[in-house]
């Protein structure tokens, strides 16, 4: 499988976008180490698995950025080959309890329920290093990113010149931008980020370009 380099020699990162709200899921790799990472697995399952086999790696982490229905909801589907817990921020738990009902609001069929365990803040050993998760709250309570070299994963924080919904529930305009300045923007001008939608930007760019929160 292809994928970009993300700061490691032998790291991965490669980009699926998933499901009718066309959500980015990634899966970061590293071939040396034979490990890998699954992160947001919203849609699709069977095309997110094969994704992982083809990588030839065993999968150590499944993950998710926050708890909205379209980054978890094939999350059960991996768990039928890969038992492991679908890790989230514990302040997210509202959301991960409410999967189907939530779905069903928007008109999509019950989906299982995940198991999961606690995602919180911290670093998480992988491939012979660390990815860092960092919360970032504001488009819901308990959204975080991860951080793998100089990339980082945003889920829906963050856009291309765009900002995450914060009219949602838990949702909050205040303490969106403010995670956005102070976890977001104090990172390296270079740093790509990947959105949960669209393509990927810059922390540069974004603070040069996004009209919804200033760098001050």
């Amino acid at each position: 499988m292809e994928g970009i380099a993300v700061g490691h020699e032998d790291w991965r990162l490669s980009t699926l976008c998933v499901g009718p709200l066309m959500m980015n899921a990634y899966l970061l790799w590293s071939p040396a180490s034979g490990e890998a990472a699954l992160i947001d697995p919203g849609d699709e399952g069977d095309r997110l698995l094969r994704a992982v086999d083809h990588t030839g790696c065993r999968l150590r982490y499944l993950l998710c950025t926050h708890g909205h229905f379209d980054h978890i909801s094939a999350a059960a589907d991996i768990q039928g080959q890969w038992d492991l817990p679908l890790r989230h921020h514990p302040d997210d738990a509202f959301l991960l309890d409410t999967l189907s009902e939530t779905r069903a609001s928007y008109g999509f069929p019950p989906v299982a329920t995940p198991y999961r365990d606690d995602l919180a803040s911290g670093p998480l050993p992988f491939a012979g290093s660390q990815l860092d998760v960092v919360h970032v709250p504001g488009h819901c309570p308990g959204h975080v990113m991860i951080l793998a070299g100089k990339h980082a994963l945003v889920g829906d924080v963050i856009f291309l010149e765009s900002i995450g919904r914060t009219d949602l529930r838990g949702g909050d305009f205040e303490t969106l931008a403010a995670s956005i300045r102070n976890h977001v923007y104090s990172l390296n001008d270079e740093t790509v980020l990947h959105p949960g939608h669209g393509p990927i930007t810059s922390v540069g760019h974004e603070k040069a370009a996004n009209p919804f929160v200033r760098q001050s």
